[in-house]
Order: structure tokens, then sequence, then C-alpha cells
């Protein structure tokens, strides 16, 4: 894909940061191509390797999924479980799939909450050389979250540009993917559905604050 990984665009290499906008509309365009595995499909699709080097960007940063390796047919029609071996990138797994080795779409949708937190911080999920309390991005970045601190996390290139009502449905929705009970966790057409109004509050705002500098 002409843009490469949503990873490359967040860290670890010299390309220009994303804009919120920006990072929003890849964010909700690929909980929409998570949405038609797990919904359209006869039997749903669970990626089981959701993470931001397998959403691919295109000349127009539409986003799309890749990498199926791991990828598992699910139950048709009803959220059973399936016993498997646990696969999946460390950081991103689904604490209760890797205890229970029972797996669910909700696992992809925790995974995709860890996406979300990347997004927001544009930082690795696992970074043994920071210090201990931020080695691990969730533990770090929900511990923010739950104070109403999450500004604090915020990549720096951009926290000044997120409305606040913005950035508060996002943390809403990146704590419900986040839930440690699997059946806590929303559909992915609940995350598009939270992720969208978080870009249209950041619109809204925007135009609000272009219209009242013309008086």
């Amino acid at each position: 894909m002409e843009k490469g990984t949503l990873k490359s665009h967040l860290y670890g290499s010299d390309l220009p940061p994303l804009t919120w906008k920006q990072r929003l509309e890849i964010c909700i365009g690929s909980a929409r191509g998570l949405n038609y595995l797990h919904k359209e499909l006869v039997k749903p699709i669970i990626h089981r390797d959701v993470k931001s080097a397998n959403i691919l960007l295109d000349q127009y940063l539409i986003p799309k999924i890749a990498d199926f390796g791991l990828s598992k047919s699910g139950p048709e029609l009803d959220q059973s479980p399936i016993s498997t071996t646990v696969k999946g990138t460390f950081g991103y797994l689904d604490p209760e799939y890797f205890m229970f080795q029972q797996l669910t779409v909700n696992s992809d949708v925790y995974s995709f909450g860890v996406v979300l937190f990347e997004v927001l911080c544009a930082r690795p999920v696992i970074n043994p050389s920071l210090s201990e309390q931020k080695i691990n991005l969730v533990d770090w970045a929900m511990e923010y979250l739950r104070r109403g601190e999450l500004i604090q996390v915020v990549d720096h290139q951009i926290a000044a540009s997120i409305r606040p009502d913005s950035l508060r449905k996002f943390g809403e929705i990146v704590e419900k993917c986040l839930a440690d009970n699997g059946c806590e966790r929303p559909s992915m057409a609940v995350v598009v559905w939270y992720l969208e109004y978080a870009l249209q509050l950041q619109r809204w705002n925007q135009g609000l604050k272009s219209s009242t500098a013309i008086f």
C-alpha cells in the first residue's frame, strides 16, 4: 500500500504526524473493516492479530486490514467461544483469551482498543526502555483515563488541536473496548458509532471556532 502501515505514521519513522482528524478517520475505517468481518459474513472471521502494523494505508490514507495468517472462522450467529491455542502479538492480546484460551470476536475488540491508545499516544505498546510505570501502554494510559486526565498522554504533536469533548468520547470507547470481561466489550458497530461521534465533535467545534472568528 502506498502509505505503508499505520504504525509507521505514529512512531519509529520520520513521517510527518497525522492530524487528529486523520487519525480518527483511519480508526473509523479500520473499525468498519473489523465490523464487516465480525457481522457481515455467514461465519464471522476473527482476525486474532489486530495491531497498527497490520493496518495498511493507501494513497488517500484509507485503511485496509491486512495479514490474516492467524485468523479463525468463528461460529455462526452466536458468540460461542472457540477453544484454541493462544496466538497473536504480545501487548495486543486479550487477557481473557490469554488466560482461558477461549477466542471470540471480542478478542479483536480488545486488540483494537490497544490500537486506539497507540493512535492517541503515538508510542509502542510495549517499550522496555521506559520507566516501569510506562512500559505497558495500556496500563499507563488507562491510569490517566480513569483519573480524567487523558490529555496528559496524548501525542504532544497533536494535543493542542484536540477538542476536549472529542477526546472524552474517544476515551469512553477505548475504556469499553479494554474491559477485562469480554462480554462487556462493545461490538465493532458500536465502536464505529463512538468514533464517528468523536469525529463530528471535532469537526463541529472547529467549524464553530471558524465561524465565531469573523465577528
